[in-house]
């Protein structure tokens, strides 16, 4: 189901869960209700738009959820083990982009494995909150739909496994610029910066330094769509 129009919510002030299930009660309690219903109970005010601040919907959610990792390099929900993640959708429960999960190292990488990389471990539990939010329909009145907490099965950490060693390969080779959205079946390599003038080193093929945007590791829409399909029931 993805909304619940029979919501309990109440807003709990500096709410921190101590337990999983605490976690998920009460993000289920904010399905059906409107980013401005939220903000307001937050006392947060809502942007005209995102351009300057596309990083407010999950912000948003931090507060009203109780994460406290903000932009340490740790889950969401320390404790917990828990990422939180923001998925906007249509209202045919189709996700609207890929989703962001976290910058891809671009130096430093000879020896890492996927065991110990930090994309599995942002990716190892993670609360998703799926967002109707159809660039048409005004902020205030995007609607949260209903939560679920995912762990990667065997088959989905394989696929993501491929892909990071795939990626991570190429970067090790010097080939980061050669990188595009056909590389990787899941997961997609793409520059992550607010504008063009942020660089920073990487090393080509020849181990030359030189300057490029960094780069972030993105899950793509087909995968969250799977996501989407084998944990809430679409309407």
């Amino acid at each position: 189901m993805l909304i619940n129009k029979d919501n309990k919510f109440k807003p709990l002030t500096n709410y921190r869960p101590e337990t999983e299930q605490q976690l998920i009660k009460h993000a289920q309690s904010i399905a059906g209700l409107t980013l401005g219903d939220l903000a307001a109970q937050a006392g947060v005010v809502v942007p005209d738009n995102l351009n300057r601040e596309k990083g407010w919907i999950g912000l948003l959610l931090e507060k009203v959820l109780g994460a406290s990792a903000g932009s340490l390099p740790m889950p969401d929900f320390p404790d917990l083990g828990i990422e939180l993640k923001t998925l906007p959708i249509n209202r045919e429960g189709k996700p609207l982009e890929t989703t962001f999960v976290c910058v891809a190292p671009l130096k430093g990488i000879t020896g890492m494995t996927w065991e110990k990389c930090h994309l599995k471990n942002k990716l190892a539990k993670v609360l998703w909150v799926p967002v109707i939010s159809e660039r048409h329909i005004p902020i205030k009145e995007r609607i949260v739909c209903t939560p679920f907490l995912w762990q990667p099965n065997q088959d989905e950490e394989q696929l993501l496994a491929q892909d990071w060693q795939e990626l991570t390969d190429m970067i090790a080779l010097g080939r980061v610029e050669e990188i595009n959205a056909k590389y990787g079946q899941v997961l997609q390599l793409r520059p992550k910066a607010a504008n063009s003038s942020v660089k920073t080193q990487a090393f080509d093929s020849q181990g030359r330094p030189f300057q490029t945007l960094p780069r972030g590791f993105y899950l793509k829409i087909p995968f969250t769509q799977m996501l989407l399909n084998n944990n809430l029931r679409v309407n």
